[in-house]
């Protein structure tokens, strides 16, 4: 069974984004990019929220001139343009980006026939709400939290409203040069 697997930078304290929604505070280094390249290797479906996705089709597909000199980010845009992108939304009408799916009702059933089916497992990129949402509906398989040196002091926070214990096993933390640590934990069921 494919499993969900979330992606996200946080603060010392806990935040994904600043309190203007800034993310100007990720250290993205090519020792970083490195282990997000090795990720989506093993991914071929990307869950979005409305915000995030917006973002990232509006910045992927037309990748920026001063960009193109970079591998990892010419990589990047290819395996995002191929991957199967579901966006969780109640406001938007439809999704042009290349293998896009909008899903507006019923998330949890969706995402557990998603996991049935084959092909490799899923990923969570940011998407704050909706990595709320699938906290709280226990349907994160495995954390990755790069979690980066600085404090935020507010923003929106990694975990929000969970009601419920989640139990997670460390299986590996990644100390990077820049002071990012990157935890990977499992959904212990």
């Amino acid at each position: 069974m494919r499993k969900v697997i979330l992606f996200i930078h946080t603060s010392l304290d806990g935040y994904i984004s600043g309190p203007n929604g800034e993310m100007d505070w990720i250290i993205y280094d090519e020792a970083l990019q490195s282990y997000a390249s090795d990720l989506h290797s093993t991914v071929d479906t990307v869950l979005y929220g409305r915000v995030t996705y917006q973002m990232m089709a509006g910045f992927w597909p037309n990748l920026p001139e001063s960009l193109l000199e970079s591998k990892y980010h010419v990589e990047q845009a290819r395996w995002l343009e191929d991957a199967t992108k579901i966006v969780f939304s109640q406001s938007l009408e439809k999704v042009e980006w290349k293998n896009s799916r909008l899903i507006k009702e019923n998330i949890p059933e969706q995402i557990s026939t998603l996991k049935q089916q084959p092909g490799n497992d899923i990923i969570i990129i940011g998407s704050g709400r909706v990595s709320h949402y699938l906290m709280q509906k226990g349907l994160i398989d495995e954390y990755r939290i790069n979690v980066n040196p600085v404090v935020l002091g507010g923003g929106i926070p990694l975990f929000k409203d969970v009601s419920h214990r989640i139990n997670l096993k460390l299986e590996k933390t990644i100390p990077f040069h820049t002071g990012i640590i990157g935890l990977v934990y499992q959904a212990i069921r």
